[in-house]
């Protein structure tokens, strides 16, 4: 078993240190456990390894201390999984939606909020749709429990379209058992789907 010590370490650290502890094996199977020492960085890893197929398990050791191990086969490639899951349509590099706020725009804050309501509203009713909607910083209140734009951003789901909201921002805000629709994402993954969308639209 190979240990990567990612104690302290802020998104995505924990993520990219287990990612470059399997690349160095050149192939190679492995066991690999991350230490960590926060429940967010817990649920990172543990979807990092589901999406590339690899087994992964997760055991809390002390208050703030978690190991997350994960079997890596040889080759490096993904384990093959009986009932994969249907690619994420951002894989395919299509459109995303980025929102870092709780209102559209500047100005007075309660138009602001009536504008973004609007606006994601309008975005669930599109026939061509956006392949995710990432929320960062304060955005992420927008998809906690409580928030006006509830009901249509679990339609844009029910619809295909992915949710996310950044991990460290949840924490941030103290608002991470409060998140009521998608699921939590972090740095490292925001970036990749960045990088690969065709295009971003911001709000």
């Amino acid at each position: 078993m190979i240990t990567v010590n990612a104690m302290g370490d802020a998104c995505p650290i924990p993520v990219v240190k287990a990612k470059r502890a399997i690349e160095e094996q050149n192939g190679a199977a492995l066991q690999l456990e991350v230490l960590v020492d926060n429940e967010i960085a817990v649920q990172n890893l543990t979807k990092m390894a589901e999406q590339k197929g690899y087994p992964v398990s997760s055991r809390q050791s002390g208050a703030q201390a978690f190991h997350v191990v994960m079997d890596v086969p040889a080759s490096g490639g993904s384990a093959p999984a009986p009932d994969p899951a249907p690619a994420s349509p951002s894989s395919a590099g299509g459109q995303i939606v980025v929102i870092s706020s709780t209102q559209m725009g500047s100005g007075n804050e309660e138009l602001g909020a009536a504008l973004l309501k609007s606006f994601v509203y309008a975005l669930s009713q599109l026939k061509t749709l956006p392949d995710s909607v990432i929320f960062y910083n304060s955005g992420v209140r927008n998809a906690i429990q409580g928030s006006p734009l509830l009901e249509d951003l679990r339609n844009l789901e029910q619809q295909g379209v992915t949710i996310l909201s950044c991990g460290t921002c949840l924490n941030y805000y103290g608002l991470t058992e409060q998140l009521a629709v998608g699921s939590v994402t972090n740095m490292y993954d925001i970036a990749e789907r960045e990088m690969r969308a065709s295009g971003i639209l911001r709000p």
